[in-house]
């Protein structure tokens, strides 16, 4: 059966190639994904699955009906929205949207999901299982798998499989990572409310700006040593708003950043922990405060069992020597995560690096570019990854 998809996936890939250059070529942000989402259901539809279009607003799901009497469904997740950022790559199929950009590789993997639908059609009745095909928008936004979900993309899913591009290792190549892939995100705003004054007489007045300062370097200090370095904390403040001309000391500053974390003890004490700092600090030369923390996307945590499967399905397609356990997770987010608060999954990094370049540019930056060969190791690695749950779990008959 490996032989098949893969001969199956070799006749496709002229075809991939086409679709992700397009999808490429026509970049839609988050939320925005109305002609991709068109583009996605008619290659659906084309190869004989059954489509709903709009859910979870602009998000898209296919349906292989497969031969199992069982009820167990396996669903397959792709992401489809592009970043705002312009692209610099100067390919013959770069952007054509200003501004807008698939810099980190939804366009590879909304190829690799169509790529998936498009053999496993062609083999259904080997299959012997169900499968829902996930078209998602807005991840970049972290909002999209909540909209699925609210839709009821998840419905009657036992088990979940998921792809993201990964520049650092090379094309062909496959990582897989037991627990812990992508970190928790959360949103934190702080306010920090002084006294106005002349720039002069600063005595005379609570000074928001340099208070505000103090907090930043409080908090990170603090990581430092009231944080088990073993269990990271990342606090990153992207954003201070505050002041109203050079010669006023402001009265009023808005600190916005990010909190990052692995594991959810650590997440669950974080907000108490912030607000006690930023309390002390601001007791301390008079000011008020405000701190308002806000639960993003969970960490994505992979189940043992289906990222053994995946393991095992790609070292027999492609050898143990181009499969990689990664010893790391990932500090970035996936709302991936969302989906498995319902049921067990695993996403697997899909390499896209050139071999023979010494720089390959990192996901959201405005050059990067991917080695489109990964694609149909991509497919072939889904593909016979379904294929190999739904022999071992869908075959029977209730």
């Amino acid at each position: 059966m490996l032989t098949h998809i893969k001969d199956l996936a070799a006749k496709l890939a002229p075809r991939l190639i086409e679709i992700r250059r397009h999808i490429h070529s026509h970049p839609e942000l988050s939320g925005q994904e109305y002609q991709t989402a068109a583009f996605v259901a008619g290659v659906l539809s084309s190869s004989g699955l059954h489509v709903q279009e709009g859910v979870g607003k602009t998000g898209v799901i296919g349906e292989l009906q497969g031969t199992s009497q069982n009820g167990r469904l396996l669903a397959i997740r792709t992401d489809m929205d592009a970043l705002p950022i312009q692209e610099g790559t100067n390919l013959e199929y770069a952007s054509r949207a200003d501004g807008i950009m698939h810099a980190c590789g939804h366009d590879v993997h909304t190829t690799v999901g169509l790529g998936t639908a498009m053999v496993l059609s062609q083999m259904a009745e080997e299959l012997g299982g169900k499968v829902r095909f996930l078209f998602q928008p807005a991840e970049e936004i972290a909002q999209g798998a909540s909209w699925m979900v609210k839709d009821g993309a998840m419905e009657n899913v036992s088990a979940l499989l998921g792809v993201h591009v990964f520049p650092s290792i090379p094309a062909g190549s496959i990582g897989v990572r037991y627990g812990a892939l992508t970190a928790a995100a959360d949103d934190l705003e702080i306010l920090i409310m002084g006294e106005s004054g002349h720039g002069a007489r600063p005595h005379e007045a609570i000074d928001a700006i340099w208070i505000a300062c103090q907090v930043i370097t409080a908090l990170q200090q603090a990581i430092s040593r009231t944080q088990n370095p073993l269990r990271p904390v990342v606090l990153s403040i992207g954003k201070i708003n505050g002041g109203r001309a050079p010669n006023i000391i402001a009265d009023k500053v808005q600190l916005l950043g990010t909190v990052r974390s692995l594991h959810p003890e650590t997440r669950a004490h974080l907000p108490n922990w912030i607000e006690n700092i930023v309390s002390n600090v601001c007791h301390t030369y008079g000011a008020k405060y405000q701190v308002n923390y806000r639960q993003g996307v969970p960490s994505v945590q992979n189940d043992y069992a289906l990222t053994q499967l995946l393991q095992s399905a790609a070292e027999e397609a492609w050898s143990s020597d181009r499969v990689q356990v990664l010893p790391e997770p990932s500090l970035g987010a996936e709302d991936f995560s969302m989906y498995l608060e319902h049921v067990p999954g695993s996403m697997f990094r899909l390499g896209v690096g050139y071999k023979e370049r010494i720089i390959n540019h990192p996901l959201h930056h405005p050059q990067f570019e991917v080695d489109e060969s990964a694609i149909i190791t991509g497919v072939v690695t889904m593909a016979y990854t379904a294929y190999k749950y739904c022999q071992q779990n869908c075959q029977q008959k209730l």
